[in-house]
């Protein structure tokens, strides 16, 4: 038996953002908390028409990169102070998942740890969650209805919390929230959601329709990324990217891989700020490659390649030529990350959410033989 769910209703397209308050009502939730982050505000985006109902409510704009056990601490203090129930989170990934974290922890007693999926907290965490409402400005996470959140622990573990609970129950997504989005982060979370109709597309796991929606995200995403980046005013390549990243984020169902359960680890050091994306863009081609030693993974990047035209070469050559001509550093030693913490990186990859599900198996050797060449 394979049970499968898409358990959240989407608003999507341009303008699609003036249905926020609809929502809100709908669910019930009277006095949001506005979680979001410095950059989003800078940039004009919570000062929209259709946000403007929002002017007299809480706002949350502390969102650490990698979001932090103290953060959500923070960001449920002021939930409390201000007798919120419910929030609405603008922004990416990381504003969402911290988003995730207050809405559990309003509800649910105890420390954060408790809920995380490897120490068993999935099946503690039950329906009370706060409601929740995502409002994407990137097309690149997924976050806006996946059943992940990736918070770092106080102790420094960055650990999942997984649960049908935690997808937002309204999400709306509309393309012109991200037509100001520099070329940098056009293409890192355009990178990070080709990764995710990719991983799952592999992950052995057995859910045909998840894997229809990742191969049309993937076309998606192959097509208009180099447009969008090129032109990030161009409306059809925004909205055709923000498709491809919401069918991204609806595979979480059939699970990533080796790709996510390195970058995970990686965007848990301390010493360094590391954006999710390009770490995933760095990984992907290496493993790739590493994959295509199996059959059964071998057959499916195949397929992708006809699906993006490929002729002559394969899809992790391609996708290396596509970080260079977006301006992806290929080296992570690039990024300040130090040749030390590889061993510290592969022990917490072999226990992260996304490692059971990468078609080949891989050990902690192999995830160091794979760091290695992408130093």
């Amino acid at each position: 038996m394979n049970i499968i769910n898409y358990l959240t209703t989407v608003r999507f397209g341009i303008g699609a953002s003036e249905a926020l308050a609809e929502i809100l009502h709908e669910l019930g939730v009277s006095r949001p908390l506005v979680i979001s982050d410095h950059g989003i505000k800078a940039a004009g985006l919570l000062d929209r028409p259709g946000f403007a109902f929002l002017k007299t409510a809480p706002i949350f704009l502390d969102v650490p990169t990698n979001p932090t056990e103290s953060a959500v601490a923070a960001g449920l203090e002021l939930y409390g102070q201000r007798g919120c129930n419910g929030i609405v989170v603008i922004g990416g990934g990381s504003p969402m998942d911290l988003a995730k974290g207050v809405a559990l922890l309003a509800t649910h007693e105890g420390e954060l740890e408790r809920y995380a999926a490897i120490l068993g907290g999935v099946a503690r965490i039950t329906s009370a969650v706060a409601p929740l409402v995502a409002v994407p400005t990137t097309a690149g996470t997924g976050s806006e209805v996946g059943r992940a959140a990736l918070i770092t622990l106080n102790d420094g573990r960055k650990l999942g919390f997984i649960s049908p609970y935690l997808i937002p129950r309204g999400v709306v997504c509309d393309p012109a929230l991200t037509m100001g989005l520099p070329a940098g982060l056009t293409a890192a979370t355009g990178l990070d959601a080709l990764s995710h109709c990719i991983e799952t597309y592999l992950s052995p796991r057995y859910n045909p329709p998840a894997e229809a929606i990742a191969t049309d995200g993937f076309q998606r995403i192959w097509k208009a990324l180099p447009v969008a980046y090129a032109d990030g005013t161009n409306a059809q390549a925004r909205t055709e990217l923000m498709m491809g990243a919401l069918e991204g984020g609806m595979t979480f169902q059939k699970g990533l891989g080796a790709v996510h359960a390195l970058s995970h680890a990686l965007g848990g050091l301390q010493e360094v700020s590391l954006h999710h994306g390009t770490l995933n863009a760095i990984l992907m081609p290496v493993v790739l490659r590493w994959n295509a030693e199996i059959d059964a993974a071998a057959k499916k990047i195949s397929q992708l390649e006809k699906l993006a035209g490929l002729e002559g070469t394969t899809l992790a050559d391609a996708l290396d030529d596509l970080n260079r001509q977006l301006g992806i550093t290929s080296k992570l030693s690039e990024l300040g990350v130090s040749h030390e913490v590889i061993d510290w990186v592969c022990e917490r990859a072999l226990e992260d959410h996304s490692h059971p599900t990468n078609p080949r198996p891989l050990s902690k050797e192999d995830y160091a033989a794979i760091l290695e060449t992408v130093f």
